[in-house]
């Protein structure tokens, strides 16, 4: 098995084989979130335009998204796990749109089967790929806003990597290191009401949930949908 760990919107674009688009912080933590509380299928799109215009289209499906980490005026949801945590959106339709981990999506054309990635449910990425045994794995770290690497998003590469190489990860060190650096803002005080500290702790749950988000071409783009290994 070829594991490459790959960066950035080129990096989704060279992905090929199995692809895991990885945005710990917070698209890919938020799915999961959502996917446990009864959502149906998320749309992840790219632009605002054609968010809206799905809405439009679609009067019963909600709007989550973020730019420049806060909730986008009119959206029913932000681009956080802590607001999706208590909601009911049994049978619900979510479209999604941020800076990064959908932006990973609409650029991965060259990959074969694609999985949205994040530490809440890493073990159960492990494990699929492991039951797949695909030739090759191609990891997508989004970073910040898809303009830099940021290391919430490369540890959960490597995380992923290690395991299926049989190496041993220090998870608690990856914490602290992205608490010092790409996480400490979750405990800037001005942010709290967009970016609050409890995003930090759901973001970072490890294993939280043992299904796997796959990402499905359809004609207008992707939906994901859930599917338990």
């Amino acid at each position: 098995m070829n594991i490459q760990i790959l960066h950035l919107i080129e990096g989704a674009r060279k992905a090929t084989g199995l692809t895991v688009v990885i945005d710990v912080f917070r698209a890919f933590s938020v799915a999961p979130y959502a996917f446990a509380n009864g959502v149906d299928k998320i749309i992840p799109v790219g632009s605002l335009e054609k968010a809206q215009k799905l809405k439009a289209e679609n009067p019963t499906w909600l709007l989550a998204g973020e730019r420049h980490e806060q909730k986008v005026p009119g959206f029913d949801f932000g681009n956080s796990p802590s607001q999706i945590l208590e909601a009911d959106l049994q049978g619900k339709t979510l479209i999604h749109t941020t800076s990064a981990g959908t932006q990973g999506l609409v650029n991965a054309v060259n990959a074969g089967e694609i999985l949205t990635g994040s530490f809440v449910n890493a073990g159960a990425i492990i494990n699929y790929i492991k039951t797949k045994q695909p030739e090759t794995v191609s990891l997508v770290c989004m970073g910040y806003s898809t303009q830099y690497p940021v290391e919430e998003d490369t540890f959960c590469a490597e995380y992923i990597k290690n395991e299926l190489e049989e190496r041993k990860n220090n998870f608690d060190e990856m914490v602290s290191i992205i608490r010092q650096t790409s996480g400490a803002r979750f405990f800037d005080e001005e942010k709290q009401t967009f970016a609050p500290s409890s995003d930090f702790d759901l973001c970072l749950s490890l294993n939280r949930f043992d299904f796997v988000i796959k990402a499905k071409k359809t004609v207008d783009g992707y939906e994901l949908r859930m599917a338990t290994v």
